[in-house]
């Protein structure tokens, strides 16, 4: 029998009627029942596979809302024998066990990847508003060596999820993801959008969910975490390119109370000379509580707008404005979308408001939020917007409020998808109106798909403290780890009242609290200074001569000269499903000592970050993982990889490490991203090893990238011969330059180190496009 590229191959002489009650090959798979559940395995292509598990005769209808690709016909095996079915797609092989119900991953002739727990699924009718749905659990069995990561962005401050419990529902500083991936090379999403329980112990791992039409997960196999997260991508979507400025810093507090207050900001920044880019309207431009989220501007405090936001622009900077997904009572949103009944009927933030979240699943309902948005902020021609809480904020939760009804079922089905929808509205909306402005977007919350709608993720209103500053950092690995790249935090933390009843500003530890708080954030997709209680502006800090200012403003300053590889590092997160943070087994997964190490991580592929979270610390244990040698970034000297050493850490310095091979080019300082063009650049190359970076360039803004108008520079280190090639000049865009000169460094004690441009050069050429091979000494 053959079906499309689908080999049946039926063993031990069943005759095909006798099969065919119980066992169908399909054009994407096969379907089976088994012990009264009907098990469905769909091909989403290589390395992706779904499984579906429903009662028997019952159906699942769903669309779902993260997955955006569908299943595909394709080159693959399936058999049948006494008592299982298999479908092998190239080395990979998935093994349906007729006797239990049992789906096993792996490769032909190896030990399984991973295997469900015998009879691990389980389907339990329950009443879901005027449907029988039901709660809904499968669970699997991982190997003891086997490190996990992922499952969103939790408080625990571990890297490697193992033996951990969570309940998955989204909340102000935990982002509920339920998807994981192994060590083992593969992966599993649980697309199911209701509260879910994550449990891992001796009796297995395991997804329970409240409610669901049906078990459905997708097993993804890359072969190591990069792998992983491309499959994720390829089924959830791509991560859209931001535009450079947010690369640079921007700074916010809690909250500017003018528009010209606002403005005085950016001024006193470019009257310093420090670099900054954007500036955050915080919530109540709008005026008081009752006029929550009115998207227009109080004219007492806010009286031109649009004026505003042209002093920003005069000045080179950008605005982000926040909005939120629930309506005061006295607004005109909260009376037409109550008019509509698009009001989810539960109290959202604002406390004793009475301010109500509005149906972000409803597509007509995301139509009139951009209508208000687009008319009251961004015809002012604002930059990027802040989304906050799009847990949503639940005041006085009742479990009973779950059951409310949505336009996509009760929210109990789809409460953990409220953040991607209401970005998706957001994003979707700005894209159909201007092609100029790339759509950027800060929130509070994510769901797996997100990234595909240019969001920007951040750990949400956290403590100003050493304990929660050091938990930042495996929140945002594992939150990377599941397929979002994008991703910050409050730099100093959000709460910050300890410390504002005890000097504020100017007490000690709280300034370097916020000094080593901002130099993890100079490492992170965004660079974000905010909070509430004490303002975070630099000059609060001083002046420059003082000590907290001038660590601060180098900070910011290296910020700006690592444009180029920041904006080559967005490019490979667009173009190749990259990623910005990695967790050190990403990229060391061989080395089993970085299995759990929660407190170092790379950015992009060559730097290695080891943020310092204790206070008055002057050391440091750093591990440098095997498989590397590593230069020191602030003397250059050379270290061996595969032993942890002791880093000296004075306020000014921050354990940095570079990987040999890397070729990390350098820009010069600017007060904003773009200034200038990247025409004049030094490169420094860190031998050892052979290496390759590709410098990505384009008109900054706008999505003629997409119609591919960009360039690619190509540059190769060969270790052997000792020679840079810089290959040629791919594509090409409005505003490039025609010639560039690049300062070539190579890197050893001394010389191209630390923050300050070299003044001697190796060699220095120039470059019009064309191919060229530079012999250095």
């Amino acid at each position: 029998m053959k079906c499309a590229s689908i080999v049946l191959l039926v063993l031990l002489g069943w005759a095909q009627a006798a099969i065919s009650q119980d066992f169908t090959p399909t054009a994407t798979g096969f379907k089976a029942r088994v012990n009264d559940i009907d098990i469905e395995l769909q091909v989403f292509g290589k390395g992706i596979f779904r499984v579906i598990k429903t009662p028997a005769g019952k159906l699942l209808q769903k669309e779902s809302l993260s997955v955006i690709k569908t299943a595909q016909p394709g080159s693959f095996t399936v058999m049948q024998r006494m008592d299982h079915a298999s479908l092998q797609q190239d080395s990979l092989r998935v093994i349906l066990n007729f006797h239990n119900g049992r789906i096993s991953f792996g490769h032909a002739n190896e030990q399984w990847l991973l295997q469900e727990l015998p009879e691990g699924a389980a389907l339990q009718p329950v009443r879901d508003l005027d449907r029988t749905s039901y709660r809904i659990r499968q669970g699997f069995t991982l190997t003891a060596e086997e490190a996990i990561y992922g499952l969103g962005q939790q408080q625990n401050g571990l890297l490697n999820q193992r033996g951990q419990q969570f309940r998955l529902e989204q909340e102000n500083m935990k982002v509920a993801i339920p998807f994981f991936q192994s060590t083992k090379g593969y992966g599993i999403f649980w697309d199911n959008y209701s509260p879910t329980t994550f449990t891992d112990n001796a009796a297995g791992c395991s997804f329970d969910s409240e409610i669901g039409q049906g078990i459905d997960y997708y097993f993804l196999y890359g072969g190591h975490a990069d792998g992983v997260i491309a499959r994720m991508r390829e089924l959830t979507g791509q991560a859209p390119l931001m535009p450079l400025w947010v690369f640079g810093f921007n700074q916010s507090r809690e909250r500017y109370k003018t528009q010209y207050e606002l403005v005085d900001v950016v001024k006193k920044y470019r009257a310093l000379q420090v670099p900054l880019d954007g500036i955050i309207q915080d919530w109540q431009y709008w005026g008081k509580d009752p006029n929550w989220n009115a998207m227009t501007f109080d004219s007492s405090t806010f009286p031109e707008p649009k004026k505003m936001v042209d002093s920003v622009h005069q000045l080179k900077a950008h605005l982000f404005i926040v909005a939120w997904p629930g309506f005061g009572p006295q607004t005109k949103q909260y009376a037409d979308f109550g008019q509509k009944k698009w009001l989810l009927d539960f109290e959202t933030w604002p406390p004793k408001n009475n301010t109500r979240p509005y149906d972000v699943y409803h597509p007509a309902a995301r139509d009139l939020y951009w209508e208000y948005m687009n008319k009251g902020l961004f015809s002012l021609d604002t930059d990027a917007w802040w989304l906050d809480c799009t847990e949503p904020d639940h005041v006085n939760k009742k479990d009973e409020d779950l059951n409310l009804p949505t336009y996509l079922g009760s929210f109990r089905s789809v409460r953990n998808a409220f953040p991607l929808q209401h970005v998706r509205g957001v994003y979707e909306h700005q894209r159909r109106s201007t092609d100029t402005k790339r759509v950027t977007i800060l929130t509070r919350s994510a769901f797996a798909g997100q990234q595909r709608y240019s969001a920007n993720t951040w750990s949400g209103d956290v403590v100003s403290n050493w304990p929660t500053f050091r938990k930042q950092i495996a929140a945002g690995l594992n939150f990377s780890l599941c397929g979002i790249p994008y991703w910050n935090t409050d730099i100093g933390g959000f709460f910050a009242g300890s410390y504002r009843d005890a000097g504020g500003a100017a007490n000690p530890e709280f300034r370097e609290l916020y000094t080593r708080w901002m130099q993890f954030a100079c490492f992170t997709p965004m660079m974000r200074s905010h909070g509430t209680d004490i303002p975070r502006e630099i000059y609060q800090f001083g002046q420059r001569g003082d000590r907290i200012f001038d660590v601060q403003e180098k900070f910011i300053r290296l910020r700006y000269q690592l444009l180029p590889y920041s904006y080559a590092t967005a490019w490979q997160v667009t173009h190749h499903a990259g990623s910005f943070i990695r967790a050190l087994p990403m990229d060391f997964a061989a080395d089993t000592a970085t299995h759990a190490i929660d407190n170092e991580f790379l950015y992009g592929s060559a730097l290695l970050v080891a943020p310092v979270t204790s206070y008055g610390a002057q050391q440091q244990s750093v591990y440098l993982p095997a498989g590397s040698n590593w230069f020191d970034f602030w003397t250059g000297e050379k270290l061996a990889g595969g032993r942890t050493i002791n880093a000296p850490t004075p306020l000014e310095q921050l354990p940095l490490y570079v990987k040999a091979g890397a070729i990390l080019p350098w820009a010069a300082v600017v007060q904003y991203a773009e200034e200038k063009r990247w025409d004049n650049l030094e490169i420094r190359v860190y031998p050892g090893a052979d290496g390759k970076f590709i410098l990505y360039e384009d008109e900054n803004n706008g999505y003629n990238y997409e119609k591919g108008l960009y360039t690619e520079i190509p540059f190769f280190w060969d270790e052997p011969k000792q020679t840079l090639t810089i290959g040629a000049r791919k594509g090409k865009f409005n505003g490039m330059p025609a010639k560039r000169q690049f300062n070539i460094v190579v890197v050893n004690r001394g010389k191209g180190t630390g923050v300050e441009a070299a003044t001697q050069f190796n060699k220095t050429v120039t470059y019009t496009g064309k191919a060229i091979s530079i012999r250095l000494p």
